[in-house]
Protein backbone atom coordinates (compact mmCIF):
# COMPACT_ATOMS: atom_id res chain seq x y z
CA UNK A 1 0.00 0.00 0.00
CA UNK A 2 1.41 3.42 -1.00
CA UNK A 3 0.42 6.90 0.12
CA UNK A 4 0.73 8.04 -3.50
CA UNK A 5 -2.10 5.70 -4.50
CA UNK A 6 -4.27 6.75 -1.54
CA UNK A 7 -3.82 10.44 -2.35
CA UNK A 8 -4.55 9.82 -6.04
CA UNK A 9 -7.67 7.79 -5.22
CA UNK A 10 -9.14 10.54 -3.05
CA UNK A 11 -8.04 13.25 -5.49
CA UNK A 12 -10.07 11.47 -8.17
CA UNK A 13 -13.13 11.23 -5.90
CA UNK A 14 -12.74 7.64 -4.75
CA UNK A 15 -13.92 6.25 -1.41
CA UNK A 16 -11.07 5.18 0.85
CA UNK A 17 -11.29 1.82 2.60
CA UNK A 18 -10.86 1.43 6.35
CA UNK A 19 -7.52 -0.24 5.65
CA UNK A 20 -6.30 2.73 3.60
CA UNK A 21 -7.42 5.22 6.26
CA UNK A 22 -5.74 3.20 9.01
CA UNK A 23 -2.55 2.98 6.93
CA UNK A 24 -2.56 6.76 6.54
CA UNK A 25 -3.13 7.47 10.24
CA UNK A 26 -0.45 4.94 11.29
CA UNK A 27 1.96 6.75 8.97
CA UNK A 28 1.04 10.14 10.42
CA UNK A 29 1.60 8.77 13.92
CA UNK A 30 4.92 6.99 13.37
CA UNK A 31 6.33 9.60 10.99
CA UNK A 32 6.57 7.32 7.96
CA UNK A 33 4.22 9.59 5.98
CA UNK A 34 5.93 12.95 5.32
CA UNK A 35 4.25 16.29 5.94
CA UNK A 36 3.78 17.02 2.24
CA UNK A 37 1.78 13.82 1.72
CA UNK A 38 -0.32 14.44 4.84
CA UNK A 39 -1.07 17.92 3.52
CA UNK A 40 -1.81 16.55 0.04
CA UNK A 41 -4.39 14.09 1.35
CA UNK A 42 -5.98 16.74 3.57
CA UNK A 43 -6.32 18.96 0.51
CA UNK A 44 -7.84 16.10 -1.51
CA UNK A 45 -10.34 15.47 1.31
CA UNK A 46 -11.09 19.21 1.44
CA UNK A 47 -12.10 19.21 -2.23
CA UNK A 48 -13.62 15.72 -2.59
CA UNK A 49 -15.09 15.16 0.86
CA UNK A 50 -15.72 11.86 2.61
CA UNK A 51 -18.68 9.59 3.10
CA UNK A 52 -20.12 9.11 6.59
CA UNK A 53 -18.47 5.69 6.73
CA UNK A 54 -15.08 7.16 5.76
CA UNK A 55 -15.45 9.92 8.34
CA UNK A 56 -16.31 7.42 11.08
CA UNK A 57 -13.31 5.26 10.13
CA UNK A 58 -11.05 8.33 10.15
CA UNK A 59 -12.40 9.38 13.56
CA UNK A 60 -11.84 5.97 15.12
CA UNK A 61 -8.35 5.75 13.59
CA UNK A 62 -7.48 9.14 15.11
CA UNK A 63 -8.91 8.02 18.47
CA UNK A 64 -6.86 4.81 18.36
CA UNK A 65 -3.62 6.50 17.26
CA UNK A 66 -2.58 6.95 20.89
CA UNK A 67 -3.54 6.16 24.43
CA UNK A 68 -6.97 6.59 25.99
CA UNK A 69 -7.77 7.97 29.40
CA UNK A 70 -8.91 5.49 32.04
CA UNK A 71 -11.39 7.23 34.34
CA UNK A 72 -12.21 4.17 36.44
CA UNK A 73 -10.56 5.80 39.46
CA UNK A 74 -12.61 9.01 39.13
CA UNK A 75 -15.98 9.12 40.87
CA UNK A 76 -18.97 10.82 39.26
CA UNK A 77 -20.31 11.73 35.84
CA UNK A 78 -17.89 13.37 33.42
CA UNK A 79 -19.08 15.85 30.82
CA UNK A 80 -17.20 17.85 28.21
CA UNK A 81 -18.00 20.75 25.89
CA UNK A 82 -16.28 21.42 22.60
CA UNK A 83 -16.61 24.36 20.23
CA UNK A 84 -15.87 24.16 16.53
CA UNK A 85 -14.09 27.50 16.85
CA UNK A 86 -15.02 31.14 16.58
CA UNK A 87 -13.91 34.71 17.16
CA UNK A 88 -14.05 35.85 20.77
CA UNK A 89 -15.20 32.38 21.81
CA UNK A 90 -14.07 32.07 25.41
CA UNK A 91 -17.06 29.96 26.49
CA UNK A 92 -14.97 27.08 27.91
CA UNK A 93 -13.44 29.42 30.48
CA UNK A 94 -16.94 30.25 31.71
CA UNK A 95 -18.87 27.03 31.19
CA UNK A 96 -16.35 24.56 32.66
CA UNK A 97 -16.18 26.14 36.14
CA UNK A 98 -19.96 26.62 36.20
CA UNK A 99 -20.56 22.92 35.60
CA UNK A 100 -17.77 21.77 37.93
CA UNK A 101 -19.08 23.97 40.74
CA UNK A 102 -22.32 21.96 40.62
CA UNK A 103 -20.58 18.63 41.20
CA UNK A 104 -20.24 17.39 37.61
CA UNK A 105 -16.69 16.48 36.60
CA UNK A 106 -15.15 18.36 33.65
CA UNK A 107 -12.01 16.76 32.22
CA UNK A 108 -11.24 18.89 29.19
CA UNK A 109 -8.57 18.56 26.52
CA UNK A 110 -8.46 21.72 24.43
CA UNK A 111 -6.63 22.92 21.35
CA UNK A 112 -4.58 25.89 20.29
CA UNK A 113 -5.60 28.63 17.89
CA UNK A 114 -6.50 27.42 14.42
CA UNK A 115 -6.68 29.83 11.50
CA UNK A 116 -8.50 33.03 12.48
CA UNK A 117 -9.94 31.52 15.67
CA UNK A 118 -8.40 31.50 19.13
CA UNK A 119 -7.68 28.38 21.19
CA UNK A 120 -8.54 27.73 24.82
CA UNK A 121 -4.99 26.54 25.55
CA UNK A 122 -3.55 29.82 24.22
CA UNK A 123 -5.93 31.79 26.42
CA UNK A 124 -5.02 29.81 29.54
CA UNK A 125 -1.31 30.20 28.85
CA UNK A 126 -1.83 33.96 29.11
CA UNK A 127 -2.16 33.28 32.86
CA UNK A 128 1.32 33.40 34.44
CA UNK A 129 2.52 29.93 35.44
CA UNK A 130 -0.52 28.03 34.15
CA UNK A 131 0.48 24.53 33.05
CA UNK A 132 -1.53 23.20 30.12
CA UNK A 133 0.52 19.98 30.12
CA UNK A 134 -0.17 17.55 32.97
CA UNK A 135 0.78 13.91 33.37
CA UNK A 136 -2.11 11.46 33.12
CA UNK A 137 -1.95 10.95 36.86
CA UNK A 138 -2.01 14.67 37.61
CA UNK A 139 -4.91 15.18 35.22
CA UNK A 140 -7.03 12.40 36.71
CA UNK A 141 -6.25 13.35 40.32
CA UNK A 142 -7.19 16.99 39.69
CA UNK A 143 -10.47 16.02 38.04
CA UNK A 144 -11.26 13.70 40.95
CA UNK A 145 -10.22 16.22 43.63
CA UNK A 146 -11.66 19.53 42.40
CA UNK A 147 -13.83 18.42 39.49
CA UNK A 148 -12.12 20.48 36.78
CA UNK A 149 -8.97 20.33 34.68
CA UNK A 150 -8.29 21.88 31.27
CA UNK A 151 -5.18 20.72 29.45
CA UNK A 152 -3.68 20.83 25.99
CA UNK A 153 -3.70 17.80 23.79
CA UNK A 154 -0.79 15.60 24.87
CA UNK A 155 1.46 13.59 22.60
CA UNK A 156 -0.11 10.40 23.95
CA UNK A 157 -3.72 11.23 23.10
CA UNK A 158 -4.73 11.25 19.43
CA UNK A 159 -1.18 12.15 18.30
CA UNK A 160 -2.20 11.77 14.65
CA UNK A 161 -4.64 14.63 15.05
CA UNK A 162 -2.04 16.87 16.67
CA UNK A 163 0.15 16.56 13.58
CA UNK A 164 -2.74 16.98 11.14
CA UNK A 165 -4.15 19.90 13.17
CA UNK A 166 -0.91 21.89 12.81
CA UNK A 167 -0.62 21.19 9.08
CA UNK A 168 -4.28 22.02 8.36
CA UNK A 169 -3.78 25.35 10.07
CA UNK A 170 -1.10 26.43 7.60
CA UNK A 171 -2.36 24.75 4.40
CA UNK A 172 -5.89 26.26 4.21
CA UNK A 173 -7.62 22.92 4.89
CA UNK A 174 -9.21 23.81 8.22
CA UNK A 175 -12.82 24.19 7.07
CA UNK A 176 -13.42 20.63 5.85
CA UNK A 177 -16.40 18.89 7.44
CA UNK A 178 -14.91 15.37 7.66
CA UNK A 179 -11.57 16.68 8.92
CA UNK A 180 -13.26 18.86 11.55
CA UNK A 181 -15.50 15.97 12.68
CA UNK A 182 -12.63 13.46 12.88
CA UNK A 183 -10.39 15.94 14.71
CA UNK A 184 -12.97 16.89 17.32
CA UNK A 185 -14.54 13.50 17.89
CA UNK A 186 -11.25 11.59 17.72
CA UNK A 187 -9.99 13.58 20.70
CA UNK A 188 -13.32 13.53 22.51
CA UNK A 189 -13.59 9.73 22.25
CA UNK A 190 -9.98 9.26 23.38
CA UNK A 191 -10.78 11.34 26.47
CA UNK A 192 -13.64 8.93 27.25
CA UNK A 193 -16.13 11.34 28.84
CA UNK A 194 -19.66 10.12 29.59
CA UNK A 195 -21.44 13.11 28.03
CA UNK A 196 -20.41 15.55 25.30
CA UNK A 197 -22.02 18.87 24.36
CA UNK A 198 -20.88 20.29 21.03
CA UNK A 199 -21.03 24.02 20.27
CA UNK A 200 -21.19 24.12 16.48
CA UNK A 201 -20.62 27.68 15.31
CA UNK A 202 -22.25 29.08 12.18
CA UNK A 203 -21.63 32.30 10.26
CA UNK A 204 -18.76 34.42 8.98
CA UNK A 205 -16.49 33.84 11.98
CA UNK A 206 -16.82 30.05 11.93
CA UNK A 207 -15.55 27.31 9.64
CA UNK A 208 -19.15 26.46 8.71
CA UNK A 209 -20.65 29.55 7.05
CA UNK A 210 -24.29 28.42 6.79
CA UNK A 211 -26.78 27.06 9.29
CA UNK A 212 -27.42 24.11 6.97
CA UNK A 213 -23.75 23.10 6.89
CA UNK A 214 -23.41 23.62 10.64
CA UNK A 215 -26.42 21.42 11.25
CA UNK A 216 -24.97 18.72 8.97
CA UNK A 217 -21.66 18.82 10.86
CA UNK A 218 -23.51 18.67 14.18
CA UNK A 219 -25.56 15.67 13.06
CA UNK A 220 -22.42 13.89 11.82
CA UNK A 221 -20.55 14.38 15.11
CA UNK A 222 -23.55 13.52 17.28
CA UNK A 223 -24.03 10.27 15.34
CA UNK A 224 -20.33 9.39 15.64
CA UNK A 225 -20.48 9.94 19.40
CA UNK A 226 -23.72 8.04 19.89
CA UNK A 227 -22.35 5.12 17.89
CA UNK A 228 -19.44 5.09 20.36
CA UNK A 229 -21.86 4.93 23.31
CA UNK A 230 -21.74 8.56 24.46
CA UNK A 231 -24.59 10.86 25.50
CA UNK A 232 -24.48 13.60 22.87
CA UNK A 233 -26.09 16.90 22.00
CA UNK A 234 -25.02 19.74 19.71
CA UNK A 235 -26.08 23.39 19.74
CA UNK A 236 -25.92 25.52 16.59
CA UNK A 237 -24.77 28.96 17.77
CA UNK A 238 -24.28 32.27 16.01
CA UNK A 239 -20.77 33.26 14.96
CA UNK A 240 -21.75 35.83 12.34
CA UNK A 241 -20.43 38.40 14.79
CA UNK A 242 -17.73 38.14 17.51
CA UNK A 243 -18.91 36.65 20.80
CA UNK A 244 -18.55 39.22 23.54
CA UNK A 245 -16.34 42.27 23.13
CA UNK A 246 -12.81 40.86 23.60
CA UNK A 247 -10.73 39.14 20.91
CA UNK A 248 -7.28 38.02 22.04
CA UNK A 249 -5.89 35.79 24.75
CA UNK A 250 -5.48 37.69 28.04
CA UNK A 251 -8.28 40.03 26.93
CA UNK A 252 -10.64 37.07 26.63
CA UNK A 253 -9.61 35.66 30.02
CA UNK A 254 -10.44 39.04 31.55
CA UNK A 255 -13.85 39.03 29.85
CA UNK A 256 -14.51 35.45 31.01
CA UNK A 257 -13.80 36.53 34.59
CA UNK A 258 -16.14 39.49 34.18
CA UNK A 259 -18.83 37.09 32.96
CA UNK A 260 -18.34 34.83 35.98
CA UNK A 261 -18.71 37.94 38.15
CA UNK A 262 -22.10 38.59 36.56
CA UNK A 263 -21.06 41.65 34.57
CA UNK A 264 -20.08 40.10 31.25
CA UNK A 265 -21.57 40.75 27.80
CA UNK A 266 -25.18 39.62 27.38
CA UNK A 267 -24.51 37.48 24.31
CA UNK A 268 -21.59 35.63 25.90
CA UNK A 269 -23.50 35.11 29.15
CA UNK A 270 -26.57 33.74 27.35
CA UNK A 271 -24.60 31.28 25.21
CA UNK A 272 -22.59 30.09 28.22
CA UNK A 273 -25.68 29.54 30.38
CA UNK A 274 -27.39 27.62 27.56
CA UNK A 275 -24.35 25.38 27.02
CA UNK A 276 -23.94 24.79 30.75
CA UNK A 277 -27.64 23.95 31.03
CA UNK A 278 -27.32 21.20 28.44
CA UNK A 279 -24.12 19.84 29.99
CA UNK A 280 -25.77 19.59 33.38
CA UNK A 281 -28.91 18.10 31.87
CA UNK A 282 -26.99 15.31 30.11
CA UNK A 283 -25.35 14.62 33.47
CA UNK A 284 -28.78 14.08 35.04
CA UNK A 285 -29.23 17.35 36.93
CA UNK A 286 -32.65 18.18 35.43
CA UNK A 287 -34.17 19.60 32.28
CA UNK A 288 -32.05 22.01 30.22
CA UNK A 289 -34.09 24.97 31.47
CA UNK A 290 -33.86 23.87 35.12
CA UNK A 291 -30.11 23.39 34.70
CA UNK A 292 -29.73 26.77 33.01
CA UNK A 293 -31.21 28.34 36.15
CA UNK A 294 -28.77 26.34 38.31
CA UNK A 295 -25.92 27.62 36.15
CA UNK A 296 -27.05 31.23 36.58
CA UNK A 297 -27.10 30.73 40.35
CA UNK A 298 -23.40 29.73 40.37
CA UNK A 299 -22.58 33.12 38.84
CA UNK A 300 -24.80 34.94 41.31
CA UNK A 301 -23.30 33.24 44.37
CA UNK A 302 -19.69 33.35 43.12
CA UNK A 303 -19.12 29.58 43.25
CA UNK A 304 -18.24 29.31 39.55
CA UNK A 305 -15.61 32.06 39.79
CA UNK A 306 -14.17 30.39 42.89
CA UNK A 307 -13.96 27.09 40.99
CA UNK A 308 -12.04 28.73 38.12
CA UNK A 309 -9.53 30.25 40.56
CA UNK A 310 -9.15 26.86 42.25
CA UNK A 311 -8.43 25.13 38.93
CA UNK A 312 -5.96 27.83 37.88
CA UNK A 313 -4.06 27.48 41.17
CA UNK A 314 -4.08 23.68 40.90
CA UNK A 315 -2.38 23.92 37.51
CA UNK A 316 0.31 26.30 38.72
CA UNK A 317 -1.32 29.50 37.51
CA UNK A 318 -1.39 32.80 39.36
CA UNK A 319 -4.93 32.79 40.77
CA UNK A 320 -4.53 36.46 41.71
CA UNK A 321 -5.14 37.23 38.03
CA UNK A 322 -8.60 35.67 38.37
CA UNK A 323 -9.30 37.57 41.56
CA UNK A 324 -8.00 40.83 40.06
CA UNK A 325 -7.67 40.77 36.22
CA UNK A 326 -6.05 44.22 36.25
CA UNK A 327 -2.87 42.34 37.20
CA UNK A 328 -2.50 41.02 33.63
CA UNK A 329 0.47 42.57 31.86
CA UNK A 330 -0.82 45.21 29.44
CA UNK A 331 0.13 45.46 25.79
CA UNK A 332 3.01 47.80 25.00
CA UNK A 333 0.95 49.84 22.53
CA UNK A 334 -2.73 50.83 22.35
CA UNK A 335 -4.61 52.37 19.41
CA UNK A 336 -8.20 53.61 19.00
CA UNK A 337 -10.18 52.86 15.83
CA UNK A 338 -12.68 55.62 15.06
CA UNK A 339 -15.88 55.32 13.08
CA UNK A 340 -15.58 56.80 9.57
CA UNK A 341 -19.32 57.53 9.41
CA UNK A 342 -22.51 57.94 11.42
CA UNK A 343 -25.15 55.23 11.51
CA UNK A 344 -25.85 51.72 12.75
CA UNK A 345 -23.29 48.94 12.58
CA UNK A 346 -25.18 46.68 10.23
CA UNK A 347 -22.56 43.95 10.00
CA UNK A 348 -19.23 43.08 11.57
CA UNK A 349 -17.52 40.30 9.61
CA UNK A 350 -16.32 38.09 12.46
CA UNK A 351 -13.78 36.22 10.35
CA UNK A 352 -12.12 39.48 9.26
CA UNK A 353 -12.11 40.68 12.87
CA UNK A 354 -10.29 37.45 13.72
CA UNK A 355 -7.71 38.16 11.04
CA UNK A 356 -7.30 41.71 12.37
CA UNK A 357 -6.51 40.25 15.79
CA UNK A 358 -4.12 37.81 14.13
CA UNK A 359 -2.31 40.74 12.49
CA UNK A 360 -1.78 42.27 15.94
CA UNK A 361 0.02 39.14 17.18
CA UNK A 362 -2.85 37.37 18.96
CA UNK A 363 -2.68 34.29 16.70
CA UNK A 364 -0.45 32.33 14.36
CA UNK A 365 0.24 32.62 10.65
CA UNK A 366 2.47 29.52 10.82
CA UNK A 367 2.70 26.66 13.31
CA UNK A 368 6.02 28.09 14.60
CA UNK A 369 4.73 31.61 15.34
CA UNK A 370 4.80 32.90 18.90
CA UNK A 371 1.62 34.48 20.28
CA UNK A 372 1.60 37.80 22.11
CA UNK A 373 -0.81 37.08 25.00
CA UNK A 374 -1.65 40.77 25.50
CA UNK A 375 -2.44 41.48 21.83
CA UNK A 376 -5.94 41.74 20.44
CA UNK A 377 -9.05 43.85 20.13
CA UNK A 378 -11.69 45.14 22.51
CA UNK A 379 -14.82 46.23 20.68
CA UNK A 380 -16.53 49.38 21.87
CA UNK A 381 -19.46 49.00 19.50
CA UNK A 382 -21.10 45.85 18.11
CA UNK A 383 -23.58 44.92 15.42
CA UNK A 384 -26.82 46.87 15.94
CA UNK A 385 -25.21 49.74 17.87
CA UNK A 386 -25.59 53.36 16.77
CA UNK A 387 -22.25 55.17 16.24
CA UNK A 388 -21.29 58.78 15.58
CA UNK A 389 -18.60 59.77 13.11
CA UNK A 390 -15.28 59.89 14.95
CA UNK A 391 -16.56 57.78 17.85
CA UNK A 392 -14.32 54.94 19.03
CA UNK A 393 -15.56 51.57 17.78
CA UNK A 394 -12.61 49.42 18.87
CA UNK A 395 -9.36 49.51 20.83
CA UNK A 396 -6.36 47.65 19.41
CA UNK A 397 -3.54 46.18 21.53
CA UNK A 398 -0.14 45.10 20.20
CA UNK A 399 3.52 44.74 21.08
CA UNK A 400 4.55 46.92 18.12
CA UNK A 401 2.81 50.11 16.98
CA UNK A 402 3.68 49.21 13.38
CA UNK A 403 1.07 46.42 13.50
CA UNK A 404 -1.87 48.79 13.92
CA UNK A 405 -2.15 50.00 10.33
CA UNK A 406 -2.97 46.68 8.67
CA UNK A 407 -5.22 45.56 11.53
CA UNK A 408 -7.23 48.82 11.50
CA UNK A 409 -7.64 48.65 7.72
CA UNK A 410 -8.92 45.07 7.96
CA UNK A 411 -11.32 45.89 10.79
CA UNK A 412 -12.81 48.96 9.13
CA UNK A 413 -13.26 47.14 5.81
CA UNK A 414 -15.17 44.43 7.71
CA UNK A 415 -17.50 46.90 9.46
CA UNK A 416 -20.61 47.94 7.54
CA UNK A 417 -22.31 51.13 8.76
CA UNK A 418 -25.72 52.18 7.43
CA UNK A 419 -28.76 54.33 8.14
CA UNK A 420 -30.98 51.47 9.33
CA UNK A 421 -30.33 48.95 12.12
CA UNK A 422 -29.84 45.31 11.07
CA UNK A 423 -32.40 42.58 11.61
CA UNK A 424 -32.10 40.65 14.86
CA UNK A 425 -30.40 37.27 14.70
CA UNK A 426 -30.75 34.43 17.21
CA UNK A 427 -27.82 33.46 19.40
CA UNK A 428 -28.82 29.78 19.24
CA UNK A 429 -30.28 28.48 15.99
CA UNK A 430 -31.21 25.05 17.23
CA UNK A 431 -30.28 21.83 19.02
CA UNK A 432 -29.33 18.48 17.51
CA UNK A 433 -29.96 15.61 19.91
Amino acid sequence: MRMYDIIKKKRDGGELSAEEINFFIRGVTDGSVPDYQISALCMAIYFKGMTVRETCDLTYAVRDSGEKLDFSSVKGIRVDKHSTGGVGDKTSLVVAPIVASLGVKVAKMSGRGLGHTGGTVDKLEAIDGFRTTLSDGEFLRQVDRIGLAIVGQSKQFAPADKKMYALRDVTATVDSMPLIAASIMGKKLAADDDCIVLDVKTGSGSFMKSVENSRALARLMVDIGKNAGKKMVALITNMDRPLGYAIGNSLEVIEAVQTLRGCGPKDLTEVCLTLAGWMLSLAGKGTPEQCKALAAQTIADGSALKKLAEAVAAQGGDARLIEDPSRFSPAAHVHSVLSPAEGYIRRADAEAYGFASLALGAGRNTAEDTIDPAAGIVLKKKTGDLVRKGEEIATLYAGKASLFGAAEKTLLAATEIGALPPADEPLVYGVVE
